[in-house]
């Protein structure tokens, strides 16, 4: 059986999603070797001018004042309450572990659908599926409080849980938004949005005048250049680009597959070597995601029967 050039194209935008973004923390740990966190994470100025340049071309219209306030909002949230801390924490925290405490987004978003008024009720199920994420994360800690080692502050794993709360928070407003805005042009509004505020954060922090341009490594530029350009553009465009096309909930797969990668490359290219109860504590996670998206994917699947027979029914055909 001969491959579509859709079927290719599917499975190098999942490629883009899992290999890229899994390979970020990587890239973002090199890049934080000589390059303070905040500076580093304004890349997705970068990003954002290459994104909403491109919708411009592509004739989108000018953004209003509404559109402008809500790329604003999610830029902060998604680019600097998330990914602004995540820099900060993961010059202390090894790359497989902020993967895992980021992949917990799901988890949060659940637990935001079922306290927002309006929101989408999580089942039983959901809930159920929520207690061995919710495990998982406690078993880290207790890990990390019982070690004696103290290289690792308790304090950062709240951060990264403060920071995978942000990007949920962010996703809830931008999907109540979504269907007003283009996506590709609102997306580059909260990239400029965010890194301009990351430039800012590093600006009044004194970050831009400790900088010392001759002390930056090829290691680091290496970094800096892979999260711009592979991890801003290319895997942010293949991600809205297989959301037209195939379920969200099978993209959001992401979630569960980047901390796998994440670990493997920390282990590979930095000698981080996760301990059991962190294993065990990651596995717990990433079954707890991956359930609430496989639950989550076929409740969106009998919710399309459903209506499909239904309107076969006023037509006579069911």
């Amino acid at each position: 059986m001969t491959l579509s050039r859709s079927h290719v194209g599917i499975g190098a935008g999942f490629a883009a999603i899992y290999l890229i973004w899994g390979s970020t923390y990587l890239a973002l740990a090199l890049g934080l070797r000589t390059m303070p966190p905040f500076l580093l994470m304004s890349v997705r100025l970068v990003g954002g001018a290459i994104l909403y340049g491109y919708a411009r071309i592509r004739g989108a219209a000018s953004p209003s004042a509404r559109m402008w306030t809500v790329a604003g909002l999610c830029g902060l949230l998604f680019f600097v309450g998330c990914h602004g801390v995540l820099a900060e924490a993961q010059q202390r925290v090894p790359t497989g572990l902020a993967a895992l405490m980021l992949a917990t987004i799901p988890l949060w978003i659940a637990l935001l659908q079922s306290l927002v008024p309006g929101g989408d009720r999580p089942t039983g199920m959901a809930i159920a599926l929520l207690v061995p994420g919710i495990g998982g994360v406690a078993l880290i800690a207790w890990q990390e409080m019982t070690s004696g080692g103290h290289a690792l502050r308790l304090s950062d794993l709240f951060l990264l849980l403060g920071a995978s709360l942000s990007w949920a928070i962010g996703t809830f407003v931008s999907e109540r938004h979504s269907a007003e805005f283009a996506s590709t042009a609102l997306a580059g509004l909260e990239l400029l949005a965010g890194g301009a505020a990351l430039l800012a954060i590093s600006a009044v922090s004194g970050e831009l005048t400790t900088l010392r341009l001759t002390e930056i490594s090829a290691v680091s530029l290496g970094g800096w250049a892979y999260l711009t350009f592979a991890g801003t553009v290319i895997a942010f465009a293949a991600y809205i680009w297989l959301l037209m096309r195939v379920s969200p909930a099978l993209v959001a797969t992401y979630t569960f597959v980047n901390p796998i990668i994440a670990v493997f490359l920390g282990w590979a290219f930095l000698g981080e070597s996760p301990t059991l109860p962190v294993l065990a504590g990651a596995a717990m996670i990433i079954t707890s995601v991956a359930g609430l998206l496989l639950s989550r994917g076929k409740s969106i699947r009998n919710d399309e029967l459903s209506s499909s027979c239904e309107h076969r029914v006023s037509s006579g055909h069911c």
